[in-house]
């Protein structure tokens, strides 16, 4: 049994030391980009989200009347 997990373990090691780790820059640039993203996709869901909710009021109005 612990020998099964000792190997886990020692593979987990070495398929670690294949990865191809970012550097600070490359992992700061990545975070602006997906932060910024983030940002214009809330932002254009809000809009369409008000223009929608605006379109279906008229709607309601036109045929409530």
């Amino acid at each position: 049994m612990f020998d099964k997990v000792k190997k886990f373990f020692n593979d987990v090691y070495i398929e670690l030391q294949k990865v191809a780790w970012p550097s600070k820059e490359e992992l700061m640039g990545s975070t602006a980009v997906v932060i910024l993203m983030s940002v214009i996709m809330a932002v254009f869901v809000g809009v369409v989200d008000k223009v929608l909710n605006l379109f279906v009021n008229i709607l309601i109005r036109i045929g409530g009347s």
